[in-house]
């Protein structure tokens, strides 16, 4: 018997990072991430799961980002009851992350379900529970850094600091095949080399196989030291401010929120940036910051103490919902920071929806946003957004730094690839839209590993490994997504279509928007739609006119 590796998730798209290998004495996971982007992509979530979870004998974890981990909750719904293996920060992050996750999945199930009643249709049910996220909870396991652990007989792993956020790790695994090992090794999300808190990237070298992600691959970040971003965040932040407004940054709850605090602090503390309050508004992001506090020593490269940390007088941690309220009656001279980072879910969406409106506002985009996400369509110069049903015009700033983010960028994941080789086997390209991993595949191919070693799976295939090489290769026969909708979906067609026809009648003259809606009727009918049916004039009565006298 092989060992067999199923990439059932990250695999075409940037999200729902999951991987299952089976071999001779069972099977496990590395990942269970949630599906996030459009509709399409995020309806995966909602589907079968591909594999029997109960079949599962462990789990490993590469970081705590709900991407890689947000459908944890949903295994153990389906009735999986084994360990999950990670990092100790990782865990603590995870105390928090999933049971914010299953809020958002109640919150939604309930929003959907009004809707359900409106048409007489059954109340929706939630991806997962609170209660599915505390029994997830129960099961972790902790590891250090570079020490082997033994998850089941004829595995064993270790993990490496990945330099993405706190706790992540790539993970280094052995898996028996009968009288011979493969050895793997999974890179997780891997961190620039640049970045507050930790060390650079480590592992070893020489594999069978590497799993590698590819979020920036063929893009190019500006070559920057932590004293340059800084000043960069800097002239973005006193430009904002001088424009009269509010500075409002989507940032995640997890790594960017901390990382961003800490650097307005510093520029407070020296006195070059002067905000009036800096809010950091997410219930999530407050429990992490306290995770960070715990952890602050683990940290390099840092300009405050630990007293210091996240404890400026201007810094608001918001909690409540009246606080974040409050927000909306300050106009300017304020930093709102919120999540998420893609603004597609979360209370960033309020503080959006209450500057993008204001000429003197401005909105900073300090990571990656994926396609069909609100923070894309925001970032692509679109001139209005549909937030909470309602259009609302685009009329602040809007800018964007790519130095925060937590990925490492094109070069930076070719030194990673590099120092990990050889790759004896195969190289598998993972985690990035198909235009990125392209851009990977041909450096790496430049670098003189074979086309045939540098694979870019797609969702559910798998491949049959053995020390000597890849046995064979498969493809799903049943698709649970159109390739073609991951990038920009329908949905996102069908947004983008109402926004125009919203604009094009608002500015025609009655005769020309008669003219409009009938010629689009026309084109459904000639579709096979079916016709409109005819107005049907109202029987009125007249009233017989009546003299004064009567």
């Amino acid at each position: 018997m092989t060992v067999t590796l199923h990439f059932h998730g990250a695999a075409g798209t940037v999200t729902g990072s999951c991987y299952r290998v089976v071999y001779p004495g069972g099977q496990f996971l590395v990942d269970c991430g949630l599906f996030q982007g459009n509709k399409s992509v995020r309806d995966l979530n909602l589907k079968p799961t591909p594999f029997d979870p109960r079949a599962i004998g462990f789990l490993l974890l590469t970081h705590a980002h709900i991407d890689h981990a947000g459908l944890l909750p949903k295994l153990y719904r389906e009735g999986w009851r084994g360990p999950m293996w990670m990092t100790e920060p990782t865990a603590g992050l995870l105390e928090y992350l999933l049971p914010d996750s299953a809020g958002i999945q109640e919150s939604e199930a309930e929003r959907e379900t009004r809707k359900h009643a409106r048409r007489g249709d059954e109340p929706a049910r939630p991806l997962y529970t609170l209660e599915d996220a505390q029994e997830a909870l129960q099961h972790r396991q902790t590891c250090r850094y570079g020490e082997w652990i033994t998850p089941a007989p004829g595995v064993r792993a270790r993990y490496w600091n990945a330099g993405h956020i706190i706790g992540s790790a790539s993970i280094e695994v052995e898996v028996a095949d009968g009288d011979s090992t493969v050895r793997l090794m999974f890179s997780g999300d891997i961190g620039p080399d640049e970045k507050v808190f930790y060390n650079e990237p480590e592992g070893p070298s020489g594999f069978d196989y590497i799993v590698c992600e590819s979020t920036y691959g063929g893009r190019e970040r500006d070559d920057y030291t932590l004293v340059q971003r800084r000043q960069a965040l800097k002239t973005e932040i006193n430009t904002a401010l001088a424009r009269g407004g509010n500075l409002v940054i989507p940032a995640f709850a997890v790594e960017r929120s901390q990382e961003l605090l800490h650097d307005i602090g510093y520029l407070i503390k020296t006195g070059e940036i002067d905000p009036k309050l800096v809010f950091l508004d997410s219930p999530l992001a407050s429990k992490v910051t306290g995770v960070y506090r715990k952890y602050a020593s683990m940290f390099d490269d840092v300009e405050l103490g630990a007293d210091e940390l996240f404890n400026d007088p201007r810094f608001r941690i918001i909690e409540a919902v009246e606080d974040s309220k409050a927000i909306n009656a300050i106009r300017g001279g304020a930093i709102i920071m919120s999540a998420s980072g893609m603004a597609d879910a979360g209370r960033i969406k309020h503080h959006l929806r209450n500057n993008l409106i204001r000429r003197n506002a401005t909105v900073l985009f300090v990571g990656y946003q994926a396609p069909g996400t609100l923070g894309q369509i925001i970032l692509s110069g679109a001139k209005e957004v549909r937030i909470h049903g309602a259009l609302v015009p685009v009329r602040a700033a809007i800018r964007s730094m790519g130095n925060y983010s937590a990925h490492a960028d094109h070069s930076e994941l070719m030194d990673w690839i590099k120092a990990r080789l050889p790759a004896h086997g195969a190289i598998f390209l993972t985690h990035g839209e198909d235009e990125e991993r392209q851009a990977l595949r041909a450096a790496i191919l430049g670098i003189g590993i074979a086309g045939d070693q540098v694979i870019l799976p797609q969702l559910d295939d798998y491949f049959e490994l053995t020390a000597a090489g890849i046995a064979a290769a498969k493809a799903t026969t049943a698709p649970r997504i159109d390739p073609a909708q991951v990038h920009s979906d329908w949905h996102n067609a069908f947004s983008d279509f109402t926004i125009r026809l919203s604009q094009r009648l608002q500015s025609g003259s009655d005769a020309e928007k008669l003219a409009l809606m009938r010629a689009l009727q026309a084109e459904l009918t000639a579709l096979g739609a079916p016709p409109s049916p005819p107005p049907r004039p109202s029987a009125i009565t007249p009233v017989e006119s009546q003299s004064v006298d009567e």
